[in-house]
């Protein structure tokens, strides 16, 4: 039995019996415990299995629904000067949040598939291009004549912290419930379902009206994502939230869903359990540098997990990265959701320490040392 044999043979054991040792398996296949470590660290990086109890990729795709745009950040060499020309640097990539979130569960490994619409204009054929090139199946995207494809303008100070932000979004509308209904088949056969709120209202209920109909008829359920884009869009989201599983936003998205300043913890607090008396089962809210608060189970309190430190290039990106990291962990079923948190900011403070809308230091299976050290 050649060594490729036996690492085959090795898979099928485990994929037989994930929670098999690796002695078990050593007595199996007549080998020594250090050579059936071996091949598992071989499977590892292959993206085989991942990780300890030897958890099993799953080969549906994430399905990401939202924005897909080109991004311009343009960097003012000195302090802001409001009613005057500022000098600035000025560097393009593409972004859009569910397309910067499907990029960044690409790098790392995971299937997944983008739901956007584009214009037939140069921009849009670059997006499309360039996220395919990065392992996004983009083949659920849509080209539509005469529109403009979605742009992301941002000025940002000396340190990289953004000053102001400029998103030309209209192509989103489009991405109304008729699109969805014609890519039911895609969604129907995701592992988790990414939406932004860059969709409509009525885009948005469609999306929990499927997912609390799953709960209800006892079928396979697909987790359902929601990412929060603006306060101003804020209001596209629904009253009634049952049927998602997580809604990630920002301290400031919060006031404008809870119609009020939320000044400290406690108000934070029970502005989070009233969107659990909605329906949702999970909230994130993101604090910049403060960390973030995230639900605990059973429970109104919130878990804070101080941010990392980490010099910062550019904060674009950095959100979307940490949704990212949150929902690549969740689809690992055992994954709580404080870890899911930490992994989260772990990718977000790549981000921050780049100048690019999504790290390059992303590499598939980026958390397997913290089950195998």
């Amino acid at each position: 039995m050649n060594s490729l044999s036996r690492k085959e043979h090795l898979l099928r054991l485990i994929q037989a019996n994930p929670a098999v040792t690796q002695q078990e398996l050593a007595d199996q296949l007549q080998l020594s415990r250090s050579a059936v470590a071996g091949y598992v660290a071989a499977l590892i990086r292959e993206g085989k299995i991942l990780g300890r109890a030897y958890v099993l990729p799953d080969s549906r795709p994430v399905v990401c629904i939202g924005g897909a745009n080109l991004d311009r950040k343009l960097r003012t060499l000195n302090d802001v000067q409001m009613g005057t020309s500022n000098p600035v640097s000025q560097y393009e990539s593409f972004g859009g949040v569910a397309r910067n979130v499907a990029e960044n569960l690409a790098r790392c490994g995971q299937r997944v598939q983008l739901m956007s619409i584009v214009g037939d204009d140069t921009a849009g054929q670059a997006i499309l291009g360039y996220s395919a090139e990065q392992g996004i199946d983009t083949s659920a995207c849509q080209t539509l004549a005469g529109v403009s494809s979605g742009s992301y303008t941002a000025v940002l100070d000396p340190q990289g912290e953004m000053v102001l932000a400029l998103a030309q979004m209209d192509v989103c509308e489009r991405l109304d419930p008729h699109f969805l209904r014609s890519r039911q088949r895609q969604r129907s056969a995701a592992a988790m379902v990414i939406a932004d709120l860059n969709l409509p209202a009525d885009s948005l209920s469609l999306l929990l009206q499927d997912a609390q109909q799953q709960q209800q008829q006892q079928q396979q359920h697909i987790p359902l994502v929601l990412i929060a884009v603006s306060q101003p869009k804020m209001q596209r989201l629904p009253a009634q939230l049952h049927g998602l599983r997580l809604l990630i936003l920002n301290h400031g998205e919060l006031e404008q869903r809870a119609g009020q300043a939320l000044p400290d913890q406690v108000a934070i607090q029970q502005a989070v359990a009233t969107l659990r008396v909605q329906g949702v089962q999970d909230v994130i809210v993101t604090m910049g540098s403060a960390g973030v608060l995230c639900t605990r189970p059973d429970t109104d309190l919130l878990t804070a997990i101080p941010a990392p430190q980490c010099e910062v290039v550019d904060v674009t990106g950095a959100g979307d990265a940490f949704s990212a990291g949150v929902c690549y962990s969740l689809l690992q079923q055992a994954t709580q959701l404080e870890l899911a948190c930490q992994r989260g900011q772990r990718l977000a403070a790549l981000t921050l320490q780049s100048g690019r809308t999504v790290s390059e230091q992303l590499q598939p299976n980026i958390f397997q040392e913290e089950s195998y050290a």
